[in-house]
């Protein structure tokens, strides 16, 4: 990949699905622990580092923070260490250039920055997606009657509605996305409810998991009418990735696309693809490859070729799904910069669109999707 040029510089970016970065100064089992979806750590003899994304550090991030490219990664961990967590997070993130980030706070947010964090120290726009099953937990700790829960969580939701840009729901981890795709009936909701209720009562861990509960908040954020994220494909340990691909989804896009809400699918690799004929299929529908960006490294423009395939332009839409590492912020930004400039390249060179078209293409992807979907004004 050749180095990103001033050109590619300029394409104005709308992260619309990411993390917030660590605070704390972080040791090498922390960094390779957040440069894999594993909770494992690498077998003895072996490096995370030894990967697609371990090997875009070392080429993209490394001159950051003041060594060669390619840098060695006992190299790049000393010289983390020696600058500081917060020092590589202001390089990096405002080295991404990114405008805006749209920000889940739904994960571990005691460990990482919060919306307001990331943009002082980013300087750019943070605002906040709502994740449901943060929610609907938060309610169930108040301890509601059964026969209220489910009141309670669209009274939550419609509260969130005022102060967020949009929802997401983790359903793929939780219940798997061959959740049934109608609107579940109130009697459905309070008996799920009384089984939770009762799981909390005896002593369970506030995890939600119940399918007719998720679908429950999943249409009172459709009803709000503000996108609402879905996680598909690729992710850690916690998910059955059969069970994330968006084909799963067909009939609750089919159902849910007269609500007025733009459904996101986040992610989808490996099924980036199925994700794209969702979205051929149905015009509320949305599509990115996130985090794969970085995963594949030196493959993505191969990835993101391929999302191009079936999904109409003006439904795909950028983000990185960084969280923890600074750098991976900063390597989807500057990754999907170079890779959308490759491709469309490519597709000059072959005649099969014209310059002004990639152009166009490009700034739709990188921003102009996104600030139309969720009604953003950047500053």
């Amino acid at each position: 990949m050749a180095d990103l040029t001033p050109a590619g510089a300029e394409l104005l970016l709308v992260d619309h699905h990411v993390h917030g970065v660590v605070r704390a100064d972080v040791d090498r089992a922390a960094i390779e622990s957040l440069l894999t979806e594993s909770s494992a750590p690498a077998p003895a003899g072996t490096t995370a580092f030894d990967s697609q994304l371990g090997f875009a550090v070392r080429r993209w991030c490394a001159p950051l923070l003041g060594l060669d490219p390619h840098a060695p990664a006992d190299d790049y961990v000393r010289r983390r260490l020696e600058i500081g967590s917060a020092e590589v997070a202001r390089r990096l993130l405002a080295g991404a250039g990114v405008a805006a980030w749209l920000v889940d706070t739904g994960y571990q947010s005691d460990e990482v920055t919060t919306p307001a964090e990331l943009a002082a120290i980013s300087g750019s726009q943070a605002l906040t997606v709502t994740r449901l099953e943060s929610v609907a937990e938060r309610v169930a700790r108040s301890r509601p009657s059964a026969a209220a829960l489910g009141a309670d969580i669209t009274a939550a939701v419609d509260l969130a509605a005022g102060t967020c840009v949009g929802f997401k729901s983790v359903a793929a981890y939780r219940c798997g996305l061959d959740f049934e795709p109608t609107r579940p009936h109130p009697s459905e909701v309070a008996a799920a409810a009384a089984r939770w209720l009762l799981a909390i009562d005896a002593g369970r861990p506030v995890r939600l998991a119940d399918p007719v509960l998720i679908r429950h908040a999943i249409w009172a954020a459709l009803d709000t009418g503000l996108p609402l994220q879905l996680h598909t494909g690729y992710g850690d340990a916690d998910s059955r990735l059969h069970r994330a691909d968006p084909a799963l989804l067909q009939d609750f896009l089919a159902a849910s696309q007269h609500t007025g809400a733009a459904v996101m699918l986040l992610h989808c690799y490996p099924y980036h693809r199925q994700a794209g004929a969702m979205a051929n299929l149905f015009p509320h529908v949305y599509v990115d490859v996130g985090e794969a960006l970085n995963h594949v490294g030196a493959r993505s423009a191969a990835v993101l070729a391929e999302a191009l395939e079936l999904t109409p332009f003006a439904r795909l839409l950028y983000s990185s799904d960084a969280f923890g590492l600074p750098e991976l912020h900063y390597l989807g930004a500057a990754a999907f910069r170079r890779d959308i400039a490759a491709v469309g390249a490519a597709f000059v060179a072959d005649g099969a669109w014209s310059a002004a078209d990639a152009a166009r293409v490009a700034e739709m992807i990188g921003s102009g999707n996104a600030r139309r979907v969720y009604r953003l004004t950047l500053a």
